[in-house]
């Protein structure tokens, strides 16, 4: 189990199943707006559920978030697109409603990135959001990342065009708040 301040990031477990597929993948817009992608109807059980229980493999590392005060499941993270020959990988997370606004995406980040770059020797790490995601874009730079660019309208989000940001953060320019 990796630990920050704030939350535990473990391996997922059947019993987070329905819960992540429920509060997260089911609220339709939330989940367009967090995978970039066209909702589909499945169901938790599915093979193609994104919640559900898996291997890890080489280029996408899922984990559960849990929230150190209660014990709860607040939500997922992941690391993915990771190349290890050019050391690079993406994160993500999703929160669960009833967690966001406590600052539990700034530690989730922060202990991804302590993994990315201990564990996994990443030399950048890169988040890809929406340009309007203000609680990423916060969680991103309080933890060191700088904006790399804008792709103007990259992404269609229920009937319109929406800006995507990329932010990164370089190995040399990260400043651990676990490892103190």
């Amino acid at each position: 189990m990796l630990r920050g301040a704030k939350v535990a990031l473990r391996a997922r477990e059947e019993a987070d199943v329905a819960v992540l597929h429920a509060e997260l993948y089911d609220d339709v817009r939330t989940r367009s707006r967090g995978s970039m992608r066209a909702w589909r109807p499945i169901t938790a059980s599915s093979p193609d559920s994104p919640y559900r229980v898996a291997s890890p493999d080489d280029e996408f590392l899922p984990f559960s978030v849990v929230e150190l005060a209660s014990g709860e499941l607040a939500g997922e993270a992941s690391l993915w697109g990771l190349d290890s020959h050019n050391r690079v990988a993406h994160l993500g997370m999703s929160l669960r409603p009833s967690f966001r606004g406590r600052g539990l995406g700034t530690d989730v980040v922060a202990v991804l990135c302590e993994y990315g770059f201990t564990a996994r020797g990443m030399h950048r790490l890169q988040i890809d959001t929406l340009a309007d995601n203000a609680p990423m874009i916060r969680a991103a730079t309080r933890n060191g990342f700088v904006l790399d660019g804008a792709l103007r309208e990259a992404v269609w989000i229920y009937g319109t065009f929406v800006d995507e940001v990329l932010y990164g953060l370089l190995a040399a320019d990260w400043h651990s708040p676990i490892a103190e």
